[in-house]
């Protein structure tokens, strides 16, 4: 093993991120993105070695991955983006993470578990914010409840948002939501459900349902066949929402998303604001008789968290710790991996 990793995407908000976390780690990652400029701008910074290349050159992107163990995989869109680096890391033989919240990516590398099998490789999507918080906290209450049938999740993002995850949102806004039922991702109109959550400390804020991955990833995790997932957003997000089911075929339109996409304000959260933010969730499982367990977790600001996840994850398989085919986050490590992380804490009730 080469115990080397490569960051693809790495003068992302999010990869600049990772990028400065693991200098801090002492970590040195090979630094790559498609704008030579930009990555080698980032490199120098923090003195790591550094490879230009776009994911359609597969000549550089396989001689890339020749000389690492694993992708981190940090360039979105992913449901753009991810088959070609994950094409590749099953040709070369290499572990593939990313930063992806996409149910269609997860699905994606959740259709390839065999090839990967094969390949002696790990393929795990979302080790970023999305899905492992959520994917530990549906484990553990499956844990509590190995009977359960249905699975609510839901949390509360205090903190701003980066370009990248504003583009993805751009990108599949109209395409309305999505929950599992009966073991099938099933497709809903947009903020199908409304509902008050109770996030404990009297925090009580209004949930609206919402495509997230867990929808994918919970059910890989914990088998529960039924599961919705709910974020807070302000009643006139709601309303956009709602609107988007009648207009989502005019928000898809080249020149509407072209316009969309303009006006996305470059960058993301300052160091000074990801401090100060917080995660809340709060989960549910029940089951057919009745039976039901509650379990509230906090944790830092989604970006941190999604950094340190991510690196706590690439640390582990490049010191051996993998399980071979598409795993999720909790189905490799456990419910307490979360834990792992500094300011996480979790409180049945």
């Amino acid at each position: 093993m080469t115990n080397r990793f490569l960051i693809y995407g790495a003068n992302g908000y999010t990869g600049e991120l990772i990028t400065r976390m693991a200098a801090e780690r002492g970590l040195k990652p090979i630094l790559a993105g498609r704008s030579e400029a930009k990555v080698a701008e980032l490199a120098a910074k923090y003195g790591f070695e550094y490879r230009a290349f776009s994911l359609d050159d597969t000549e550089k992107l396989d001689s890339a991955l020749q000389e690492v163990d694993m992708v981190l995989h940090c360039a979105g869109p992913f449901s753009i983006t991810s088959l070609p680096m994950v094409k590749a890391c099953l040709r070369n033989g290499k572990h593939y993470t990313d930063i992806t919240g996409e149910i269609s990516v997860f699905e994606a590398c959740a259709a390839m578990d065999k090839k990967a099998v094969e390949a002696g490789i790990m393929m795990m999507p979302g080790v970023g914010f999305d899905v492992v918080p959520s994917d530990c906290l549906a484990k553990h209450l499956n844990e509590r409840l190995p009977s359960a049938t249905h699975l609510t999740l839901a949390f509360y993002g205090m903190g701003g948002i980066s370009h990248g995850t504003q583009a993805t949102m751009t990108m599949n806004v109209g395409r309305g939501g999505a929950i599992r039922k009966n073991a099938a991702i099933t497709p809903v109109p947009a903020a199908w459900k409304t509902q008050l959550i109770d996030f404990g400390n009297g925090v009580v804020k209004t949930g609206v349902t919402i495509p997230w991955g867990d929808v994918s990833t919970a059910y890989y995790s914990t088998g529960i066949p039924n599961i919705e997932v709910f974020t807070i957003a302000p009643k006139s997000a709601i309303k956009a929402m709602k609107v988007s089911r009648y207009l989502g075929w005019l928000l898809a339109t080249s020149p509407v998303q072209k316009y969309l996409h303009g006006k996305i304000k470059p960058g993301g959260p300052t160091d000074s604001e990801r401090a100060k933010g917080r995660t809340l969730m709060r989960g549910e499982a029940r089951d057919n008789d009745g039976n039901s367990v509650t379990t509230l977790q906090q944790g830092p600001e989604g970006y941190t968290l999604t950094a340190i996840a991510a690196l706590n994850i690439t640390e582990k398989i490049l010191a051996g710790d993998y399980k071979p085919g598409y795993q999720t986050p909790a189905s490799a490590y456990g419910a307490d991996l979360i834990l792992e992380i500094d300011g996480t804490s979790r409180q049945d009730i």
